[in-house]
């Protein structure tokens, strides 16, 4: 029964809109694409990744979200492209869909600014019939009709990157959109809203064969406190990476990065509530994937840490 309860409330916090909407992920410095079109291109590169996420295991209907991104500088370098397919899932709801990014870029003496666009097409869900009432009635209005609809948005952003820095601000679902057909005012109508991401990081060389590269995302939604992730991780040999990070009011994470090959990189989080939420789930697991192509034959790149 609490486990019922506890979806309930936040399948009713989704619906009415109050909180953030937009998927969630540990390891946004891998997914970057998801929130700052400017990213795009700005690895030099092929730049492929693949992220699944399992939220608060051991709770029915607890998020669960995939995500596939493909990106690429062209035209000389000049400008960047970006691809990104999406499935993220939570209790009665579902979105699916896909956006695409075009960056300019602006080299500069240490690293390169770009400015982005961002254009998505998804595909929203809600089986609100399904819920099953707890009252005498049986009968709640925000619950009477299920929603489906296809939704176009937008995003923009700015990005500045170099070997050891980067700095991003990004702005995300500024259409207004409705989720739902509700003709009961505005108490029962839901919308999308704006999502705003302030992003940073930095690699410090702490000796021969160890860095340290902290990094934050802030997240600001319309209805919503604002959030942050803080973490950091140490990189050993630029092979090996461990690491931690706290996520306000929610989450302490530990991190964990490998560098198999030049090509291919992957990542585990762990995240562990500090909420009451902790009495209900056992935990929070993402894993990252990317490969990158192009690497020149007989060229030995340094890794890049962003």
């Amino acid at each position: 029964m609490k486990r019922y309860i506890i979806i309930l409330i936040l399948s009713l916090l989704f619906i009415k809109s109050w909180g953030q909407q937009d998927a969630m992920y540990t390891q946004y410095m891998f997914n970057t694409l998801a929130i700052n079109p400017a990213y795009a291109g700005s690895r030099n590169l092929v730049s492929a990744t693949a992220l699944y996420r399992n939220q608060w295991t051991g709770i029915e209907g607890a998020p669960r979200t995939g995500t596939f991104s493909i990106d690429a500088p062209v035209l000389n370098k000049r400008f960047g492209v970006g691809l990104q397919v999406f499935s993220d899932k939570l209790g009665i709801t579902q979105t699916t869909g896909g956006s695409a990014s075009a960056a300019y870029r602006i080299r500069m003496e240490k690293g390169s600014l770009s400015f982005g666009l961002q254009g998505s097409v998804s595909h929203y869900s809600a089986r609100l019939s399904s819920v099953l009432l707890n009252s005498t009635t049986g009968y709640d209005p925000a619950f009477m009709n299920d929603a489906s609809k296809t939704l176009f948005n937008f995003g923009t952003g700015i990005y500045y990157n170099s070997d050891k820095f980067y700095l991003g601000l990004a702005a995300q679902d500024l259409l207004n959109n409705s989720l739902n057909n509700a003709s009961g005012g505005d108490n029962l109508q839901a919308r999308q809203v704006p999502h705003l991401f302030l992003t940073a990081g930095y690699v410090f060389p702490l000796a021969t064969d160890f860095r340290l590269k902290p990094s934050f995302l802030i997240k600001g939604v319309k209805g919503a406190p604002l959030e942050a992730d803080v973490n950091a991780t140490l990189w050993i040999k630029d092979v090996l990476a461990i690491g931690a990070g706290y996520r306000t009011s929610a989450d302490v994470t530990a991190l964990l990065e490998v560098q198999v090959s030049p090509q291919i990189r992957i990542g585990y989080s762990y995240d562990r509530s500090t909420t009451e939420l902790q009495n209900f789930n056992s935990g929070s697991h993402e894993i990252m994937l990317r490969y990158e192509f192009g690497f020149e034959k007989n060229k030995i790149l340094s890794p890049r840490f962003f």
